[in-house]
This record gives C-alpha cells, sequence and structure tokens, in this order.
C-alpha cells in the first residue's frame, strides 16, 4: 500500500507550499479536496476553468514527483446544500452538474478515483426513501463516471444516509459498481466496534486514516483507539490496493481543530510505515 496525505491537513497553507510538505514527508500522493467556500484549493475556482486548473495542478503535484491518490469533492459547509438526495429536484439537477464538473477535473488530474459524499436523511420522511432516492442518484453517478474511468466512492460519514456500517451495506446493495472511502473514524466516535467496520473492506477503494476514539472524531494518537496494525491486515486479507490517506483535518466540526495536525501526520505516518514492514511500532521518547 502507498501512503497519502490530504491537503485539508494543512488548509492554511497556500495550496502550493501544502503540495511541497507533502513531498518533504516522503509521502506517495495527495488527496485533492475540493470544498465550496473553505478549501485551500477552492471548488469554485477550480468550476470556472476546469480544464485550466487540472493542467496546472497536474503540473504542480506531478513535478513534485507525487501522485494524485483522490479527489475529494464537499459540495458546501454543511451535508444539505446540493445533496445528492436532496429532495428538491432543482438541487438534485445542480448537484449532478456539480459533479459532472468536477469528475472531468478528476479525469484530467488521473486519479485514480473520486469521493463524494452519499446524502443524509431527510427529516420529512423515513431514512428508507432518503436511502431510496440516494440509491438512484448515486446510480447515475457511477455510470458517468465507469464512462471516463474513474472508480467512484462514497464514504460513509457521521449525519450521512449511511452512518453505520449496516446502513453503508445496505446502500451498496443498491447500487452495483459503488465503493466505499473507508475511514474508520466516523464509526469508532460512534462506539462501533471495528469487528463490525470491518465489513466493509471488501468495497474500500479509498481509505481515510487519523486518530480517533469514542466520542472525538479526531484524536492525538496517544487518546488514539483504533488498532491501525488490525486495520492494515483486514485491508490486505480484501485485496485492497489504493492508497491510505493521512486525513488530520482542521475545522471547527467534532473538535477537528484541536490536534497538532503536522505531528500527528508524521506519528500516524511513521506507526504505517512500521506496520507495513510487519515491524512493532512505539510512541517516541520524548526528549525534554
Amino acid at each position: 500500500m502507498k501512503l497519502a496525505c490530504a491537503d485539508d491537513t494543512f488548509r492554511l497553507l497556500e495550496h502550493e507550499h501544502i503540495l511541497e510538505l507533502v513531498r518533504l514527508l516522503g509521502l506517495d500522493g495527495v488527496d485533492i479536496c475540493l470544498m465550496e467556500a473553505r478549501s485551500s484549493l477552492r471548488l469554485e475556482d477550480v468550476r470556472a476553468d476546469v480544464a485550466r486548473s487540472a493542467a496546472r495542478l497536474d503540473e504542480q503535484v506531478r513535478g513534485r514527483g507525487l501522485e494524485v491518490a483522490d479527489v475529494f469533492v464537499i459540495p458546501w459547509t454543511d451535508f444539505r446544500t446540493l445533496a445528492p438526495n436532496h429532495p428538491h429536484a432543482e438541487e438534485r439537477t445542480a448537484s449532478l452538474a456539480l459533479f459532472e464538473d468536477m469528475l472531468d477535473f478528476a479525469a484530467r488530474l488521473r486519479s485514480p478515483g473520486m469521493t463524494i459524499l452519499p446524502g443524509i436523511d431527510w427529516e420529512h420522511e423515513t431514512p428508507e426513501d432518503s436511502l431510496a432516492r440516494a440509491a438512484v442518484e448515486l446510480s447515475r453517478r457511477v455510470d458517468a463516471a465507469r464512462a471516463r474511468d474513474v472508480r467512484l466512492s462514497i464514504e460513509p460519514h457521521l449525519g450521512s444516509v449511511a452512518p453505520t456500517p449496516a446502513r453503508a451495506l445496505a446502500l451498496l446493495e443498491r447500487v452495483p459498481g459503488l465503493e466505499l472511502t473507508l475511514d474508520y473514524s466516523h464509526f469508532v466516535y460512534q462506539g462501533i466496534a471495528e469487528s463490525e467496520i470491518e465489513a466493509l473492506a471488501p468495497f474500500a477503494r479509498h481509505c481515510h486514516v487519523r486518530g480517533a476514539r469514542q466520542g472525538r472524531m479526531q484524536a492525538p494518537l496517544r487518546e488514539n483507539k483504533i488498532d491501525f496494525e488490525r486495520m492494515i491486515d483486514v485491508l490486505e486479507g480484501a485485496d485492497y490496493d489504493g492508497f491510505v490517506g493521512l486525513e488530520y483535518v482542521w475545522l471547527d466540526w467534532e473538535h477537528c481543530n484541536e490536534c497538532d495536525n503536522l505531528s500527528e501526520t508524521i506519528l500516524l505516518r511513521d506507526r504505517l510505515r512500521e506496520t507495513f514492514a510487519g515491524r512493532e511500532w512505539k510512541y517516541p521518547e520524548m526528549v525534554v
């Protein structure tokens, strides 16, 4: 497996400086995160000229010896705006148009895949109805992505139509060809056992990793409860061949702005490298 890092980990930097930092960390790839009004590389700027934006970024990434590991698109700062399963037809039309632009961007970058959010449960209807509409809309997107030779995955996340492994599996059953960007932290936060999360491993196209524990979506490794060594064993057993993306983020949601992202990224990088090599990792002794 190869290691990548989300550009959103270092959101406060200029984007070229983020790419340079990822290179200096000795990683193989970078997850490109596009989020309206909040990411370092702005979704709205990319949409203004997709071809030019892709060409420029491709040169910046590959010129540093990196690969694009994934393109992760979140339409807005909430989960409702332009959700794929929005109850209003005009919002779904706008959501699909955004997806098509970002699919073009991902294809031009030669990204192995693209990650989107699956939609949410809507308060005026049953969770089953929200799931059914999500399945219809995601099926359209899978077909479009396949035509561009881009693998499409959703990230099952807290607050989504697929907040648990069981709901994620139910969605996958309805959408042939849909894959997962697997992030244990959304499930561990809820107190869901890793043995239950592992049922999703065969469907993983991409992975996000960061420290987490029950009640904390993002935690330093000293507080982390995810067994990363076991996780890697499970992925290997499922013949996983994608990137493992280090994804400490910095945003004011679920206390995700309370970690030293650089230090935690380095620590997790080293832990995973030792795991890949079959060696035991120990938290480094601190020199006073």
